[in-house]
């Protein structure tokens, strides 16, 4: 794989996660599948999908992290509470961001040598091990899809109809 493929890839995920985002609820934002567990609401997830690959891409192949806010009572590298992630307003700011985040992605990739792709090794601000650009830059992509599936999970509770087809943008 280079950029080029990577970049083609997650395409298609950003496609399939912007499918699922279209199905949402708007009435349904602050619905989570349990108070018990640390489950987010539907807002929150939205909005930590709207994050989950063209910021963390910019971060690996800059080195330039968003500030992360520090949550109280929280030990370092201890996730906090859901009561306290940030939401977005509606589904068509999500969508937004989406298309922000979507567009980072693209720009980060464009720009990034073959050679970097496959030979540069970083760290992510959560996880001292040096890999390659190219896995962080996948595990990027992952992340979103990890958080896609539990929408798509999310929007089969609700009981939106949503198959398969939705999950992989078809």
């Amino acid at each position: 794989m280079n950029t080029k493929g990577l970049a083609d890839y997650a395409e298609g995920v950003y496609r399939a996660t912007m499918t699922l985002f279209d199905l949402v609820p708007e009435d349904k934002l602050d619905w989570r599948p349990s108070d018990k567990n640390n489950w987010w609401t539907t807002s929150q997830l939205l909005m930590h999908l709207t994050t989950a690959t063209g910021v963390c891409m910019k971060g690996f192949i800059t080195g330039e992290w968003p500030e992360m806010p520090e949550f109280e009572g929280c030990e370092e590298g201890v996730l906090p509470p859901a009561e306290v992630f940030p939401t977005v307003a509606s589904v068509a700011e999500a969508k937004r961001m989406l298309e922000e985040d979507r567009k980072l992605a693209a720009t980060q990739l464009a720009e990034l040598s073959d050679d970097d792709f496959s030979n540069k090794i970083v760290t992510a601000p959560w996880d001292p091990r040096p890999l390659p650009l190219w896995n962080q830059l996948l595990m990027s992509v992952e992340h979103q899809i990890s958080h896609k599936t539990t929408l798509f999970g999310y929007l089969k509770l609700l009981g939106v109809d949503v198959n398969t087809g939705h999950l992989y943008g078809m």
